[in-house]
């Protein structure tokens, strides 16, 4: 609620894990509870000229070994779009996304919901990266999370290189493939260096 009080403030998140394991490890509460909390961060939203994010995590898989396929994926999409929520993230923070999995997911889902903007979220290792961005745009995903030089992830990832999509590998690609992205590389050349200080290199 704090949050929504400040102008500068345009988008409200909620991780949204349709693992129930790491539901409870991330937010303490189980998916149905979280259905509650999804809805209670919406009314605030809409009181305050906010939009909600729901972030669709272990969208790809989980390590837990509880139930995953495709389904479960647009049972969900479907639950939350129904709620009013119109930007949801595909999510994977333990980098199992495959292309073969975006392509099916995007392909399907975005055709489906054409009110509903579906983005991605992905953690990647180093060699990776450009085959989940490059797949997703190809299927019709025009959202993307980065962090600048690829810093934070998640602890639950299967090995410690996998970390957030590098924001600067996704605006050098979209830029070498002539795709319009809004950003002023200038500035945000600006914030690169400005990261450097801030994380300074290992």
């Amino acid at each position: 609620d704090d949050a929504a009080q400040f102008e500068e403030i345009t988008y409200l998140g909620y991780p949204f894990s349709i693992s129930e394991t790491f539901q409870l490890r991330n937010t303490n509460a189980t998916i149905e509870e979280s259905v509650g909390r999804v809805e209670q961060i919406q009314d605030i939203c809409l009181a305050h000229d906010k939009q909600l994010v729901v972030y669709i995590s272990m969208g790809f898989g989980n390590p837990y070994g509880d139930p995953w396929n495709v389904e479960i994926v647009q049972r969900w999409v479907t639950r939350l779009a129904e709620m009013g929520i119109s930007i949801l993230q595909l999510s994977d923070t333990i980098g199992v996304a495959s292309p073969e999995s975006i392509s099916y997911l995007f392909s399907n889902l975005i055709p489906a919901y054409p009110d509903v903007e579906l983005g991605a979220h992905f953690h990647t290792v180093p060699d990776k990266w450009k085959e989940k961005i490059a797949t997703a745009y190809q299927n019709g995903c025009r959202r993307f999370d980065g962090a600048v030089k690829g810093y934070g992830g998640c602890p639950m990832a299967k090995d410690d290189l996998t970390g957030n999509m590098p924001t600067e590998n996704m605006l050098y690609y979209f830029l070498k493939e002539g795709i319009e992205t809004g950003v002023d590389m200038d500035v945000f050349q600006e914030a690169m260096a400005m990261a450097g200080s801030v994380f300074p290199e290992h």
